[in-house]
C-alpha cells in the first residue's frame, strides 16, 4: 500500500489490500487479548469479498468504498458498549458534513445507518464478546461507507458521496474524517453519558415523531417513531382506538411509508 493515512494516535491501523471481512478479522484478533490486540486497533482493507451487515445479511463491498472494523474495549457492561453505534452514527454524520458541499442532507436511521439526501449511505454492525456475567472482553464495531459506488439491485435506496456528485472525496479522507470525529464523540460519550449522545442522535434522526413501518421478524408495525429509550431501543407509539401504546423494540429495521425506492 501507499502511505497510510494520517490517524489519531490512540489508533493502532492495521492496513490490508484484501480480507474476506474486516469484522472477522478483528474479532480473530481481539480474542487473542489486550495485551497482543489493544483498544483502537482498526483493521482497513481496501477490498473485502465476504462482509455482511446486521442480522446476517449479505454486505457488497464495491471498489473504492470504506471498509473498517474497529477494536474497542471500554470498561463498561456489554450491553452499554453497543451505544457505541449510536456514537458511530454521529461520527459518520460529522463526517458528511466536514466533506460534502453545503446542501447535502445526513440523518441517522434507527438503529445504525446514515443517509445521504435520503438514501442509505452507511452500515454500521456491531458484534462483542462477554463472560456470562455480562462483562465486556471486546466489542468489534464494522463501518461501511459507500465513497465511489453503491448498491442499485436492493429494495431501498442506495447512494454514495460520489453518486451524490461529490467525487472528489477518497477513502482515505473518509477514513481519517471519520477516526477523528468517532474519537470526539466516544470521549463525549465517556464524559457526559448515552443521554447527551442520545439526544444528538435524536437532533438528527430521520422520521422523528412521524409514522414509520417496522420489520420484526415475523410481522411488520406501523406508529408513530417517539424516540428511543436510555438503552437505544425503539420507541413506537401505536394508536389503539381510544388509547395507545408505546412499544418498545430492540431489534427491527426501519421503513418509511413516503420515501420512494
Amino acid at each position: 500500500m501507499t502511505a497510510l493515512p494520517d490517524l489519531p494516535g490512540v489508533y493502532n491501523l492495521i492496513a490490508l489490500n484484501h480480507i474476506g471481512s474486516t469484522n472477522d478479522e478483528a474479532k480473530r484478533l481481539a480474542a487473542e487479548g489486550e495485551d497482543a490486540c489493544p483498544d483502537g486497533t482498526l483493521i482497513w482493507a481496501k477490498s473485502q469479498n465476504a462482509a455482511r451487515g446486521r442480522r446476517g445479511r449479505t454486505w457488497e463491498s464495491l471498489d473504492g468504498n470504506l471498509f473498517m472494523s474497529l477494536i474497542l474495549r471500554p470498561d463498561v457492561p456489554a450491553m452499554e458498549a453497543t451505544q457505541l453505534g449510536y456514537v458511530a452514527a454521529l461520527a459518520v454524520y460529522d463526517t458528511i458534513g466536514e466533506l460534502c458541499p453545503a446542501g447535502y442532507e445526513a440523518h441517522c436511521k434507527w438503529p445504525n445507518d446514515v443517509l445521504l439526501n435520503g438514501k442509505k449511505f452507511c452500515g454500521i454492525l456491531l458484534e462483542a464478546s462477554s463472560d456470562t456475567k455480562g462483562i465486556l472482553d471486546w466489542l468489534v464495531m464494522g463501518v461501511g461507507i459507500n465513497v465511489t459506488q453503491h448498491p442499485v439491485d436492493v429494495d431501498y435506496a442506495t447512494t454514495s458521496f460520489h453518486g451524490e456528485g461529490a467525487t472528489s472525496i477518497t477513502r482515505e479522507e473518509t477514513l481519517v474524517s471519520f477516526a477523528r470525529n468517532f474519537l470526539l464523540w466516544t470521549r463525549c460519550w465517556m464524559d457526559d453519558g448515552f443521554g447527551t449522545v442520545r439526544d444528538n442522535w435524536l437532533w438528527r434522526a430521520k422520521g422523528l415523531d412521524e409514522e414509520i413501518n417496522v420489520r420484526l421478524e415475523n410481522e411488520t408495525l406501523s406508529g408513530i417513531f417517539a424516540g428511543i429509550d436510555e438503552t437505544g431501543a425503539l420507541l413506537l407509539r401505536q394508536d389503539l382506538g381510544n388509547s395507545s401504546d408505546t412499544r418498545v423494540i430492540t431489534v427491527g429495521d426501519v421503513f418509511f411509508p413516503d420515501a420512494a425506492r
